[in-house]
């Protein structure tokens, strides 16, 4: 049964991926990748991985396609098509993709995966009290350094994108 849940998961990853990859449309193609990242969290629950699943679908899933969602609204095309490339691009993007590929594949297949035993096993409250932490190891002063960084990316992406107001 297990099978088959995940040949389901990784066909609806594989087909939202190409539609993601291959649509004309702006919106529809940040829909489809939304899919596609649900997908993989929902193999990261099939592993018995709780806590990357939900830190995938709340950080991919919901965070960054927000922001991917915004990003279209904000620049107003989100009736926008994308441009066909040419043929020799299409070449060439197909032949990076063979190199990617191959690559991948046999660092897989020469690879060894040796299971490691587990010796110290870390649970997922002490992760988070050590993340929360502002003493020593903790990180939520670069946590909160990072989400002001953010905020004023975000802030600049919003006030170029709405460009000067022609008088």
């Amino acid at each position: 049964m297990e099978k088959i849940f995940f040949y389901f998961f990784a066909l609806i990853i594989i087909v939202f991926a190409i539609a993601s990859v291959t649509s004309k449309k702006i919106l529809r193609a940040v829909i489809y990748l939304l899919m596609t990242l649900l997908g993989i969290a929902a193999l990261y629950f099939m592993m018995d991985y709780n806590f990357l699943g939900a830190v995938q679908m709340a950080v991919y899933g919901g965070g960054i396609i927000i922001l991917f969602i915004f990003a279209v609204l904000l620049v107003h095309h989100i009736e926008g098509e994308l441009d066909e490339p040419k043929f020799p691009r299409k070449i060439l993007i197909a032949l990076i993709n063979f190199v990617g590929l191959t690559i991948t594949l046999t660092t897989i297949y020469y690879h060894k995966f040796e299971v490691i035993p587990n010796k110290d096993s870390i649970e997922v409250d002490s992760l988070g009290k050590g993340f929360l932490n502002y003493g020593e190891g903790g990180y939520i002063l670069p946590f909160e350094v990072i989400s002001i960084l953010l905020l004023a990316a975000m802030i600049g992406s919003i006030i170029i994108a709405k460009g000067r107001k022609k008088i």
